[in-house]
């Protein structure tokens, strides 16, 4: 069986930015690909914190 597909989507967090990126995969890329995107794009500074808070509000995709 396949590992459960998790999400993060900008438009449930709002910024100033009106981000609209969505990203989905496995837990581990999602994470690695949020924490990159809120440095990069949203100015955020990658610490332990970070990544616990994105972790945090990633969602179980549907199957």
């Amino acid at each position: 069986m396949a590992a459960q597909r998790k999400s993060i989507d900008c438009k449930d967090h709002p910024s100033e930015k009106n981000c609209s990126l969505k990203i989905s995969g496995t837990e581990q890329e999602v994470l690695d690909a949020a924490v990159q995107h809120a440095v990069s794009a949203h100015g955020h500074e990658n610490s332990p914190e970070l990544r616990d808070q994105i972790n945090s509000m990633l969602k179980d995709e549907a199957a």
